[in-house]
């Protein structure tokens, strides 16, 4: 009878985290080169090239995809008959497996966990503990599936209970769009109906470890129900207009994967959990001869894409930037950043509104006066590297933020992922700023435009706290300017309606 040795579980663990940090599932680079040659959007069309030429850049320079190498998720499926040479839980060992590949010197990849979430949220450094599912099954193996998730698309996770007549797919329709763009389409949604409220959630999460073959059962077409409404919501939900990045194009969801369970006669469970451009998962079995090996994917799988900024950018000298330059910005116009820019995500905007609150003044070096900040919390470098991995974080966190920054800082700008919401629409509409959007998925690509980082504040929060980047050629794209439009609001708009006039090829 096979014996399941201890090192073997923590290698396999290391080693697939390692490996899903820089290599995209090829059903995914398919599905990605696929929506890529069908889209008319430009402006999605770009990040979606940006996306995809970061993916081959991580692959080739094994690097992380996105700056948020994620919280991970492990699905273990422990066979009945299996015997043991260790002395660890098995929890144990997968966190064991999870520090080895968060703190690998030659990938360092992001620690993101913090303990004490209700209070201190203290990082624990090295991304552990893992969020572990356990199953016993029949048999003498250990099956174990591993993701990394990101907190951006984490956060646009829906739960509903709905009244067994209310229509699922109704509610769907009615929620994705709420999600906005900060779960970094395009990407999957996985959806869990039934049993009980934790039940769905965790099919929904589930699911997402499922290959994309959505357009392998429109081919053949629907076998059953399930897939009846896998293709009515992905056609539906792209028919929205959201878009790549949420700025408007044909392709929103590239799958939509749903699992069902048995439920009380008076519920009906429903949950949605999306995943992003970054997704990353990977599957292994050990049945005692060894640890698992991983091949890596064929670089023919990639599309032969580079990429450059159009010539028509907007060249924007950040260390002379003037609020009147700012107010020339277009919406939609895409600029290429050059010279020192700040950064800051929750954490470190939390204690700027806490000094300030205070009368206290800034630490000794920060001055945000006609300065942009970059809401972006990087990976740390390696083999001489600047930084790391540096894509944006959600900017609608920092919401709450922008008025203060904008009124009581100086700054004048702000560079992030996904929309904004009104109450920072008006914000930067009422003190003449903008935002600028860069591409979430595309973080190996970005860092690439990073010269040189520096601590200036606030060192003990880690990956929070605030540097200065120097940058040559940033791509961005104006997404509110100093009037306050929206290209979130504007583009799908425009796409819903031009998607509405033309046949639904989306998943084809």
């Amino acid at each position: 009878m096979p014996i399941i040795r201890q090192d073997d579980v923590i290698q396999s663990v290391a080693d697939a985290l390692q490996y899903i940090s820089y290599y995209h599932s090829p059903d995914f680079i398919q599905a990605m080169a696929a929506a890529y040659e069908r889209e008319e959007s430009q402006a999605a069309k770009d990040a979606i090239k940006q996306i995809l030429v970061n993916s081959r850049m991580c692959a080739e320079g094994h690097r992380p995809i996105c700056q948020d190498t994620g919280i991970v998720t492990v699905f273990a499926k422990v066979g009945m008959n299996v015997r043991w040479d260790a002395t660890m839980s098995l929890a144990d060992m997968i966190n064991e497996g999870v520090r080895r590949a968060y703190v690998h010197p030659d990938n360092t990849l992001r620690a993101s966990i913090v303990t004490e979430p209700a209070s201190s949220r203290r990082n624990t450094r090295d991304n552990t503990p893992a969020v572990i599912h356990m199953e016993i099954v029949p048999g003498d193996t250990l099956e174990i599936a591993v993701a990394a998730k990101g907190g951006g698309s984490e956060n646009k996770s829906k739960l509903v209970m709905l009244n067994p007549s209310d229509s699922i797919i109704e509610w769907i329709l009615q929620t994705v769009p709420t999600m906005g763009a900060g779960w970094c389409p395009p990407g999957m949604l996985g959806i869990g109906i039934g049993g009980t409220a934790e039940k769905a959630m965790v099919m929904a999460k589930e699911s997402l470890f499922e290959p994309i073959d959505i357009h392998e059962v429109r081919a053949r077409g629907p076998r059953n129900t399930l897939e009846e409404m896998r293709l009515e919501i992905m056609d539906r939900v792209n028919a929205l207009g959201i878009g790549a990045q949420g700025l408007g194009g044909l392709t929103t969801v590239l799958d939509v994967k749903i699992k069902d369970y048995p439920t009380h006669a008076a519920s009906l469970p429903v949950a949605i959990i999306p995943n992003c451009a970054a997704t990353r998962h990977a599957h292994f079995v050990l049945d005692g001869s060894g640890p698992a090996r991983l091949d890596p994917p064929d670089l023919d799988l990639w599309p032969k894409l580079t990429y450059q900024a159009s010539a028509q950018s907007r060249r924007v000298n950040l260390d002379t930037l003037t609020r009147e330059q700012v107010a020339a910005w277009q919406p939609g116009e895409r600029l290429l950043l050059s010279g020192r820019m700040l950064t800051g995500r929750d954490a470190a905007h939390k204690r700027i509104s806490q000094l300030i609150g205070a009368g206290q003044p800034l630490p000794e070096g920060l001055d945000f006066t006609n300065r942009v900040i970059y809401y972006v919390g990087p990976v740390d470098p390696v083999k001489g590297e600047a930084v790391g991995p540096a894509g944006p974080t959600t900017a609608t966190r920092m919401d709450k933020f922008t008025e203060l920054m904008l009124g009581k800082t100086g700054l004048i700008a702000m560079v992030g992922k996904a929309e904004r919401g009104p109450e920072a629409i008006e914000a930067i509409r009422r003190h003449q700023a903008a935002y600028l959007m860069a591409v979430g998925g595309a973080a190996y690509l970005v860092s690439k435009a990073i010269r040189s980082s520096r601590v200036v504040a606030f060192g003990d929060l880690g990956m929070e706290a605030v540097y200065e980047f120097e940058v040559k050629d940033m791509p961005v794209t104006v997404a509110v300017d100093a009037r306050g439009e929206s290209v979130h609001q504007t583009g799908p708009a425009q796409w819903r309606r031009h998607i509405g006039k033309i046949p639904l090829t989306t998943g084809a």
